[in-house]
């Protein structure tokens, strides 16, 4: 969205982003919204006993809700003292399902603390709109179920249909302001999710009967996968547009051809009806703008002072999805990987890989500090590359930039240890990836790339150096049995046990139209049970395989065991006693990961120096020797050393320190070690080599 409005503007275009959840919830959250919202709703149909409850306390959730929220902002501190204590903010089913536990928030005054309470509860409001206004209300999304593979439209025809609820009242009343105030030519709604599509869609027919004037586009994630194939015209009774893929140029062309009435403009990648026909257009000469040629976001229209920063879990990796605002931005287009068998790699999002240059991506970064003054950074890519990555931890580090972020990998082995420290000390706090199936054979049918032995290696490198890790995790791939499931998990187990995994998340495998399983069934033993013709949405298949199980009967046990993971407990419990029903005990050795961290690393001279700290003194104390002393932060290193070998060293900072980082070889810095190659061999075997290159020493 922000990413869209930046480009748009640069081409001279008045365009600003508006983020109508975010101030539909804020609405919602507040003492009036609250109170229209319990005006509509009848006490002697409120059926659950927690909703009972929260209906006679809700004069104190109207009086508490606005303070919470901007506790939630970050606008009232010092109100921690009070949300902080167990009996001031009122406690419903949130409460009494999550997984507190005290003393994960440590002995401070309850910061954290506060923060858990008063996301459980706008948890517990968000619980009684769902069971008594609207059972489609989520603060991420909005009739997600509806959405999901929706072969048809007619579902939300009716939805459309129904008289509006209060909660979209509200959001309407909002988009009604925001068009009187804005009187805009044109609106754009990016659906990256199934579940932002009915609220879309609603506010496009809101739209088209009361300002008619206004032509209306979609596009987004949920667009490019799901509704590629789309026969069903009425789509196009509540909207102009789709556009697919990249959106600068489809929403360039668009609004020139509104605003130019001189000149025709080629539609690029755009489907819309032209006399009753769906008419997809492609046809402009220059189809892409290369990622390094994008200008950054524009905050115009967004003030990220104004997102919520909720603490869903105690897991601090867990949290970051949910921990308020991070500015967006993606190091490259696509995935340079794109081989792994259950990916939409076809499409171009994931197919088309396309870097920008380190020094663009640090651009984009101080741009957005300047529009935002926030220096959190979430790297939206599919797998950011590693070799990207250490030039912009370099760049970053260059220019002394104080920031932190994150971003999605894979756990190849690129991801050294030295690289790690290094992305730790520009500021990476996090990674995502996926392991997947934790299973080798599984792995490589997947073509994932990767073993778990070198996913492993590389989540030690990555926690070693301070970063935490989040695994995507997946049961259910074709041919997946039940002993491979159980073995999954315990080696899941074992890598929270060995600190290799900070948080994870289970998906079922869900077998996408675009995928190449979807395109070669026969190969995965699978058997394609829906149609790949629908009039509307097309992506998630229905399917079997030659397992013969039913994988969703997995589904809760496996959740049990990594919801207690991620809070430090249940690690001694054997891992088929996670299930209700009788599973076979896991197979694998116990201590099977512990061993994998044990094989030696591969180790390689010819790599690039980097000296990460300040430069050496050398104090001369005989005619042969010197102190050789080294600054850190937290401590300081002394060695006494023959005065040349103290010079050598201080020459090599000199070379390779951040600001003259050149690629010089530790190979080609080691012909000039006093006495040659040899003797810096024997060097290499001292402490002194062994704590400089633990502390300020990288090779790359």
């Amino acid at each position: 969205m922000t990413q869209l409005s930046g480009f748009l503007r640069s081409q001279k275009i008045n365009a600003e982003s508006y983020d109508l959840s975010l101030e539909a919830t804020l609405k919602i959250f507040s003492a009036t919204g609250l109170s229209e919202i319990f005006a509509n709703v009848s006490p002697e149909s409120i059926a659950d006993p927690y909703d009972i409850r929260l209906w006679n306390l809700k004069h104190v959730y109207t009086r508490l809700v606005e303070d919470v929220i901007r506790f939630l902002q970050g606008k009232e501190n010092g109100l921690s003292y009070l949300f902080s204590k167990e009996s001031f903010i009122p406690q419903g089913y949130s409460f009494a399902h999550s997984h507190y536990a005290a003393e994960k928030f440590g002995n401070h005054h309850g910061f954290d603390q506060a923060k858990f309470y008063c996301s459980l509860f706008i948890d517990d409001l968000t619980r009684f709109i769902r069971n008594n206004v609207t059972p489609h209300f989520g603060l991420s999304r909005y009739a997600e179920k509806i959405s999901i593979s929706a072969a048809s439209f007619q579902p939300f025809i009716d939805e459309i249909g129904k008289e509006r609820n209060v909660i979209e009242i509200i959001m309407l009343r909002l988009l009604e302001n925001k068009i009187i105030s804005d009187k805009p030519l044109f609106a754009g709604f990016t659906i990256p999710f199934p579940g932002n599509l009915l609220s879309a869609l609603i506010s496009a027919d809101f739209l088209k009967k009361n300002f008619p004037e206004i032509k209306i586009a979609f596009g987004g994630g949920y667009v490019n996968t799901e509704l590629r194939l789309i026969k069903d015209k009425r789509l196009f009774d509540y909207i102009d547009f789709l556009t697919f893929d990249d959106g600068e140029l489809p929403l360039l062309n668009i609004i020139k051809n509104l605003t130019d009435q001189d000149r025709k403009f080629n539609w690029v990648r755009t489907l819309t009806n032209i006399s009753g026909t769906l008419s997809y257009f492609d046809n402009a000469d220059n189809k892409i703008h290369a990622h390094n040629s994008l200008v950054p976001p524009s905050l115009v229209g967004i003030d990220p002072g104004n997102y919520i920063s909720v603490t869903e879990t105690t897991n601090p990796m867990h949290s970051l999805w949910s921990d308020g605002y991070w500015n967006k931005l993606a190091t490259a287009h696509g995935c340079y990987w794109k081989k792994c068998t259950f990916c939409d790699i076809s499409l171009d999002y994931i197919g088309r890989y396309d870097p920008a240059k380190a020094q663009t991506i640090v651009n984009w970064m101080e741009d957005l500090i300047g529009q935002t003054g926030i220096r959190n950074f979430h790297f939206v890519d599919e797998a950011a590359p590693p070799s990207l990555l250490r030039e912009v931890a370099i760049e970053i580090l260059r220019r002394e930039i104080n920031v932190t972020w994150w971003g999605n990998i894979r756990f190849e082995k690129a991801f050294t240890i030295d690289l790690c420290r290094l992305l730790s000390l520009s500021g990476c706090i996090a990674v995502s990836g996926g392991i997947e199936v934790a299973d080798d054979r599984l792995l490589k049918l997947i073509n994932k790339g990767v073993t778990v032995e070198q996913v492993a290696k590389t989540c030690r490198n990555f926690s070693e150096s301070g970063i935490m890790i989040h695994s995507y995790l997946m049961f259910g791939f074709p041919s997946q049995t039940e002993q491979e499931i159980i073995n999954s998990l315990d080696l899941v187990r074992q890598f929270f046990l060995n600190e290799l995994f900070t948080s994870g998340f289970w998906h079922q495998f869900a077998l996408t139209t675009h995928s190449p399983v979807a395109a070669n069934p026969d190969y995965f033993g699978v058997r394609i049970k829906s149609s790949r013709d629908n009039p509307f949405a097309n992506n998630d298949l229905a399917h079997d395989d030659n397992s013969g199980l039913n994988y969703s009967d997995y589904y809760q046990g496996l959740n049990l065991a990594l919801s207690n993971y991620l809070n430090g407990s249940g690690m001694d419990k054997p891992v088929n006693k996670w299930f209700d029903q009788k599973m076979p005990p896991a197979t694998v050795k116990k201590n099977h990961i512990r061993k994998l961290l044990d094989i030696p690393k591969p180790f390689s001279r010819n790599q690039r120096i980097l000296w990460v700290t300040t430069k050496p003194a050398i104090r001369r104390t005989d005619a042969s020797s010197s102190i050789l002393t080294v600054h850190l932060n937290d401590a300081e290193g002394e060695w006494v050393l023959p005065d040349s070998v103290c010079r050598w060293v201080k020459m090599l900072a000199d070379q390779t320190d951040i600001q003259n980082y050149s690629g010089q070889t530790l190979d080609e810095l080691a012909e000039f070690f006093p006495g040659g190659i040899d003797e810096f061999r024997l060097f290499q075997k001292s402490d002194t080599w062994t704590d400089l290159r633990g502390s300020v020493i990288l090779l790359l």
